[in-house]
């Protein structure tokens, strides 16, 4: 009994050991909560604002810059806050013209897909 007992102590103590692990590499990335920017063409014409430009006016301003990447028809700000981004939108506005449309862009927490597991009209094949 003494063994039987002994192996299960070792495969509770591995399985607990392996979701302590699983829980502490995927909590950090569950509640990321990066916010951005959206800046767009409030008209058709023109063209958006060069990166750089952004990066180093904000950064001028002490606002933390996680990434700006270019989107279809839109430059996308990464920031690492919303508080940053707050004042990111506001330094904005003051340093581009009215040709700009600054907006929150619509935040997807990096586990959002685990809703389409759970889609009801999700079909395979």
């Amino acid at each position: 009994m003494t063994g039987l007992h002994c192996t299960f102590s070792w495969r509770a103590l591995l399985l607990v050991t392996a979701c302590l692990l699983t829980l502490t590499l995927l909590l950090p990335v569950m509640l990321n909560h990066d916010t951005s920017l959206e800046i767009t063409l409030a008209n058709e014409r023109g063209a958006l604002p060069d990166g750089f430009y952004i990066y180093q006016s904000l950064d001028e301003r002490g606002i933390r810059i996680k990434s700006i990447t270019p989107a279809k028809d839109s430059l996308v700000i990464l920031l690492e806050s919303p508080e940053q981004a707050l004042a990111a939108q506001n330094a904005l506005r003051d340093l581009l013209p009215a040709d700009y449309a600054i907006s929150q862009r619509r935040q997807f927490y990096r586990w959002h897909w685990l809703t389409y597991l759970h889609d009801e009209n999700a079909q395979l094949g």
